[in-house]
């Protein structure tokens, strides 16, 4: 971390005070609203000149280059990938990954079979036991529900069938057959649907709008992923079907995420279904392409126009690696593709397909690489603030603000400045809400554009005379009354004062994590020290508290 301060007797903090607010004389303080707005009118050549000369710091943080866990973005692990031995089968209970950088979903992708294996009966300990390994270290979870796989009979459960819901058998790789193992239900059938909209219920009712789920998924068809082709081969049929999905989902998940995967809307651009896709925009879903890097580049993906369509709505796009193994055994994986797909999709979370310590273990050099990358990156590039301030005075300041990511802070976050003493307790908190830093602008690598903004603050409020009149005044005057009006508001005292800077709602409350030293345990990071004088300025004469100096 860089700092640098600047000097200058030529003007005093009160004379600048005088100079933003134009003819208006500082009797008392807070400014009213009308001297704010005029002070917010004010260009920021003008306001830097004023902070040159008033004795500022100036401090440049470097990035860490260390892989955030944040909101809205990160790596994807599969905890049940259809088949429920892989890939979290061999995680100790105690372990939840977080010697994986960057690592922030455990996903569980599983047949319905296991879920509700009898009517009615909801087994939701094989999502939650997991789960709750990963959520106690701020992770999340993200869920689809399986209804057709190559390796189990019923994924859908056999209580379906028997209620009398139609399907198919079939052979995996041949088609449709009496002698099939497998089976497929139709998923226009009433029975079915009815069935399943149960399931859909009831799954929403436990975790719609819970702040563990990063999203959920539709799963239709083989692996959930949307093909059909034993059951229903036609467009019609599936444009259908996957209208029905998605309203289904609608009707009952009204908070959290719903996404929805490349093979349903067609899985090549010669494949696509415009109106299936305009439909999944105007509902308001969210974007996965189910592995990548099948095949050799140029044929590595072929969904970029589709997450492009998403990302446009801003919308988080998803990106799944093939299966690791069976792609290093087929001579597909090419890990500078991997990091040439994140760019280009501009994609939020990647989805790793495969034991996560074998991954880990061959990709380290990557995975450090795309975690400077993925999703958002929130940069404090400079901050410049006085060395001191008087209490209720209100001064400037200036920080420039980055994202180094590939994709927008979707969510968005606020800029603060939190003052502490040296207890560590809070004595001011600061929060411009007019700066969302969801509009940061992301680029390229070697391009990332950058955002100066100028905010104005005060560390504590005055009493102004206005508040009072001859006998509240007379109340205040007599001896034992000083329980009644605080001097400062909040309690402010004069002193030396540690500054940190943080990122999060507009309440103050930090959310995202930046990668700055310094950081308190709450996602605030200290930059330097600030310290706070007597008022330069009256409040309204209290006995011997604050008069005017």
């Amino acid at each position: 971390m860089k700092i640098k301060n600047t000097k200058s007797d030529s003007l005093t903090r009160r004379s600048v005070l005088k100079t933003i607010s134009g003819s208006v004389i500082f009797s008392v303080l807070p400014i009213s609203v009308a001297i704010a707005n005029e002070t917010r009118r004010i260009v920021n050549s003008e306001q830097n000149k004023m902070c040159n000369s008033l004795g500022y710091i100036s401090i440049y943080p470097e990035d860490t280059g260390e892989a955030l866990i944040n909101p809205g973005m990160g790596w994807v692990t599969h905890y049940y990938s259809g088949r429920t031995g892989n890939y979290g089968y061999k995680l100790e209970p105690s372990d939840s990954l977080d010697w994986f950088p960057g690592c922030s979903v455990i996903y569980m992708r599983i047949p319905w079979a296991y879920i509700e294996p009898e009517e009615g009966f909801f087994n939701w300990t094989v999502l939650d036991t997991p789960a709750q390994r990963f959520i106690a270290k701020d992770k999340k979870m993200a869920l689809r529900i399986n209804p057709c796989e190559h390796w189990l009979a019923f994924a859908t459960p056999k209580w379906v069938k028997e209620a009398g819901a139609k399907g198919v058998n079939f052979t995996h790789g041949e088609g449709p057959s009496e002698k099939g193992q497998l089976w497929d239900p139709d998923y226009l059938d009433p029975i079915f649907l009815k069935k399943f909209e149960n399931l859909i219920k009831a799954l929403a009712n436990r975790y719609d709008g819970n702040p563990n789920v990063a999203w959920v998924e539709l799963g239709i068809g083989l692996w959930g992923e949307g093909w059909k082709i034993y059951s229903s081969p036609s467009r019609e049929v599936n444009d259908q079907i996957v209208r029905i999905q998605i309203d289904l989902y609608v009707k009952y998940f009204k908070k959290t995420l719903i996404c929805i995967n490349d093979d349903m809307l067609g899985s090549k651009p010669s494949k696509r279904n415009i109106s299936l896709i305009d439909y999944a925009l105007t509902k308001g879903l969210i974007f996965r392409d189910d592995s990548i890097l099948v095949n050799k580049y140029p044929k590595a993906w072929y969904s970029e126009d589709l997450a492009a369509m998403f990302s446009e709505k801003e919308r988080p796009i998803i990106l799944e690696t093939g299966h690791y193994g069976m792609l290093k055994e087929k001579g597909t994986w090419e890990e500078n593709r991997l990091m040439e797909a994140v760019e280009t999709f501009r994609c939020s979370y990647l989805s790793l397909h495969w034991w996560p310590h074998e991954f880990y273990k061959d990709n380290k050099r990557i995975i450090e690489k795309i975690n400077k990358r993925l999703g958002y990156r929130i940069l404090l590039l400079e901050l410049k603030y006085p060395k001191e301030v008087g209490i209720g005075e209100r001064f400037m300041i200036n920080w420039k603000w980055a994202n180094a990511g590939v994709a927008p802070c979707y969510h968005g976050g606020f800029p603060a400045l939190t003052i502490k003493d040296k207890k560590g307790g809070i004595v001011s908190l600061l929060v411009d809400d007019r700066i969302d830093l969801r509009l940061l602008q992301s680029g390229t690598s070697d391009n990332i554009p950058e955002k100066e903004f100028t905010s104005n603050f005060s560390i504590g409020f005055l009493n102004p005379k206005e508040f009072f009149n001859d006998f509240t005044s007379e109340m205040e005057q007599r001896p034992g009354s000083e329980f009644y009006a605080a001097p400062v508001i909040p309690r402010t005292e004069p002193g030396t004062y540690e500054i940190f800077v943080s990122v999060g709602t507009k309440d103050g409350t930090p959310v995202i994590a930046l990668p700055l030293i310094g950081n308190d345990g709450q996602r605030r990071y200290k930059l330097g020290e600030l310290i706070v004088k007597k008022p330069l300025l009256p409040g309204f004469i209290l006995g011997d508290r604050y008069k005017d100096h």
